[in-house]
């Protein structure tokens, strides 16, 4: 036994010394010697979960509809479909949330037109080498007091004009909150001869101004200037024989209405959204020496269908089913009960974006409450000629083009609507450029790599 015993410690100590060996040799490795080891120093990353979003994790699914067509659309033909990881907001996005963005443009406009008057520092007009800096950069630590003689002189012509106030009341004219914002059109550009040139979301921030190749790629950086209110007037035209007006009058802007979905706003405006949605977090990462994420954007309509369904395969709503109460007899979303009962749900029309039970990712409403843009467009027959890895099928439409081509999928159904369009294989579609009051969104992420589960820090 002692023998024995004395053999195994031999043999443990040679392995230890081996493994010592190892890593003293590798300590010492003093850097390429002729061999392919790849770029060295390369910052580790490690991808934080986007705040007030849900992980989402690839997989495979039967996209489309697990019962009956009821309308006999032939629309969404059930197939089998894989998407990649994401994060997708676990709410709606709200009246205070997209107020943000509303009032970041606002200032925006207010920090120019100071700067511009000399008063304060509230751009910096050069860069560090001197140079001009167009459009110009934002000093967000100048305060603006709004009240202070000089600044409220210098910003009158943000205000409605005297004959237009109401009551005499000195409101900013929400026809000059113009936001201005870039897209790069890829497809074209794979197809246009701008495979030479470096597109990424990265290099077209100005990040890596090495180009390549003989074609200008501003060709295909689309820029688009749009105004960011919502059209609170959506409520009375959407329903022309009913009393709407408190809504229009408040829905957006009173508090009381803060964390219930935003609605009216067309699909152009959440695409710039998204794009500052976007700047927001990079300028952050930035100013911290961390690297850049994925851009928002809105959910392709697979993702979004992948997300609402909570794992559930074949489950015609997101909760499972296929009933559409809970077993004590209550509805289980905000939606227009049987023939026009819009208070059975306890809802009447909208409500907050965090009622009701999420489904089993953790979503909040995907069925109910407000419809959802995705970033599809719209085509009867997409789903068969759609690829099955990712499938999305985008047209970016043009203001003259005709109106079949503005067609973006909804999803989700809405506080007005009946039960089959809260299944989640349910498509239907809206036109870009309207806004409607029972129409939101929210925002998605792609994961940077496969999925949290190939991380071995998880």
């Amino acid at each position: 036994m002692n023998s024995t015993s004395n053999q195994n410690r031999a043999k443990m100590k040679n392995i230890t010394l081996f493994i010592l060996a190892g890593i003293f040799l590798t300590g010492c490795y003093g850097g390429s010697q002729g061999e392919l080891t790849g770029v060295e120093g390369r910052p580790g990353h490690f991808q934080e979960d986007p705040y007030g979003m849900n992980y989402i994790h690839y997989g495979s699914f039967t996209m489309g509809p697990g019962d009956q067509d009821v309308p006999y659309l032939h629309t969404n033909r059930p197939r089998t479909v894989t998407v990649g990881s994401y994060y997708i907001d676990r709410e709606e996005i709200s009246n205070n949330k997209y107020r943000q963005f509303v009032f970041w443009v606002r200032d925006s406009i207010a920090h120019v037109v100071l700067g511009e008057a000399g008063i304060g520092e509230h751009i910096f007009e050069v860069d560090e080498y001197g140079e001009d800096i167009d459009p110009p950069t934002i000093n967000w630590e100048e305060p603006i007091d709004w009240r202070e003689p000089e600044i409220a002189e210098e910003l009158e012509d943000m205000y409605l004009p005297e004959h237009e106030r109401f009551y005499r009341r000195k409101e900013i004219d929400t026809r000059k909150l113009m936001f201005e914002y870039y897209w790069v059109d890829q497809k074209s550009a794979a197809s246009k001869g701008g495979r030479d040139l470096d597109l990424s979301y990265t290099n077209i921030l100005g990040h890596n101004n090495a180009i390549t190749g003989h074609t200008d790629r501003s060709q295909f950086v689309i820029k688009e200037i749009i105004n960011v209110y919502p059209d609170t007037l959506c409520w009375v035209s959407d329903f022309v024989y009913a009393f709407n007006e408190p809504m229009t009058e408040m829905y957006f802007w009173h508090p009381a209405f803060d964390e219930y979905p935003v609605v009216g706003v067309t699909w152009q405006q959440t695409r710039a959204f998204n794009v500052w949605r976007s700047r927001l977090i990079d300028d952050y990462l930035s100013s911290s020496g961390d690297a850049f994420v994925n851009r928002f954007r809105l959910p392709t309509e697979a993702e979004w269908e992948f997300a609402a369904r909570g794992g559930l395969e074949f489950s015609p709503y997101p909760w499972g089913g296929p009933y559409i109460r809970n077993k004590q007899g209550c509805p289980l979303a905000n939606f227009k009960v049987q023939r026009g009962d819009y208070v059975d749900d306890d809802g009447f029309f909208t409500v907050p974006v965090y009622s009701y039970n999420p489904n089993d990712y953790g979503l909040f409403n995907m069925s109910g409450n407000v419809a959802e843009w995705t970033s599809t467009a719209y085509d009867e027959s997409s789903y068969e000629f759609m690829h099955d890895m990712n499938p999305s099928y985008t047209y970016d439409a043009m203001q003259d083009d005709p109106p079949a081509l503005k067609r973006k999928v909804i999803r989700g159904g809405s506080w007005k609507d009946i039960e089959y369009y809260l299944q989640v294989g349910t498509r239907t579609f809206e036109y870009q450029d309207t806004a409607k009051s029972y129409i939101g969104f929210r925002s998605v992420m792609s994961y940077l790599g496969r999925g949290k589960a190939d991380d071995n820090r998880y």
